[in-house]
């Protein structure tokens, strides 16, 4: 069985992705990668191995879902890419948090440092 539980409708599908489904669409999210790029980053995200028998089910899936496109790069390689859809996800789960964090002006002050300061 896949990560994802039974997801029906648009709006729902970035609220019912895993944790590990939707840090794949925020490492994406930077730009177009390879699977191994994209294993390493969820590595040196998690401090552990990730298995390619997580990994490439649950990119196989964001693909089925169309959240994330695969393209092949070479006869062995795929490269994955963000589709708008995609993005839309990243975008309502940061929205969402958000929501929940900044509950004064001092909380968005220091979310506005993260992020004026994240690139």
């Amino acid at each position: 069985m896949s990560e994802a539980q039974s997801i029906t409708g648009e709006q729902s599908i970035a609220r019912e992705l895993t944790a590990f489904q939707t840090n794949i669409l925020t490492i994406l999210a930077k730009e177009p990668m390879y699977g191994l790029a994209i294993k390493r980053e969820l590595e040196d995200y998690y401090g552990t191995e990730v298995n390619h028998g997580r990994l490439y089910p649950n990119l196989d899936e964001l693909v089925d879902l169309g959240l994330v496109e695969k393209s092949e790069l070479d006869k062995r390689t795929n490269q994955y890419s963000l589709t708008d859809d995609g993005y839309d996800a990243v975008l309502d789960g940061i929205q969402w948090s958000l929501s929940k964090i900044v509950t004064d002006d001092e909380r968005a002050d220091e979310i506005r440092d993260i992020v004026e300061n994240s690139y």
